[in-house]
């Protein structure tokens, strides 16, 4: 993260300021990996570096894989998923992004964030959620809010007094360029304090 994030961030928000001032900075390590982390997103329904279910986890460990390709999904789903009943609805989406893969080698770094969620959301079963989680945490883009996340929701309503996507977007709108360091640094604080 670039120094100057934090100060700028605090800045602009006096509450934000104030978490930033109490917690650890953020330091989460992306795989850079879209394909892994999509399938950890359906396979968990949560983006795997704040999962605490540890499902994909489990999983790759059954396969004898540390990171998941297309090339090696055939492993995974004869090993990892063997025991594992998954809805028809989850298998089909599972499918789909493994034929994506398989036929298009988009250059993720290149594209800027519509055309990524352009393209991740056309998939069934994947949702803006799932593409600010890509966004967010595997591409590392920085002014990304997203809005339809279930502990954004609460961390705004019990920090902010807010409730509604208009209002949190209103919030939101002082962290740019930086929305998603701010939105990082409130769940590392909701982290830190579940500790405490």
């Amino acid at each position: 993260m670039n120094k100057d994030i934090p100060h700028y961030l605090s800045g602009k928000d006096k509450l934000l300021k104030q978490v930033i001032e109490t917690i650890p900075a953020p330091e989460i390590i992306s795989t850079k990996n879209v394909f892994h982390d999509l399938m950890s997103c359906i396979l968990e329904q949560q983006i795997h570096y704040r999962s605490t279910k540890k499902t994909l986890k489990k999983m790759l460990l059954a396969a004898d894989l540390t990171l998941l390709t297309p090339a090696n999904f055939e492993q995974f789903e004869e090993l990892g998923l063997r025991d594992k009943k998954l809805s028809s609805q989850k298998c089909e989406t599972l499918e789909q992004v493994v034929d994506f893969f398989e036929h298009n080698a988009p250059h993720w770094e290149q594209l800027s964030d519509e055309e990524v969620r352009a393209i991740l959301v056309k998939k069934k079963g994947i949702s803006n959620w799932t593409a600010d989680m890509i966004l967010i945490y595997t591409l590392e883009r920085d002014n990304i809010l997203p809005l339809d996340d279930y502990h954004l929701k609460q961390l705004m309503n019990s920090l902010y007094k807010v409730q509604g996507k208009k209002a949190m977007r209103a919030v939101g709108e002082h962290w740019a360029p930086y929305q998603a360091w701010a939105v990082k640094y409130l769940f590392a604080w909701k982290e830190f304090h579940k500790k405490q």
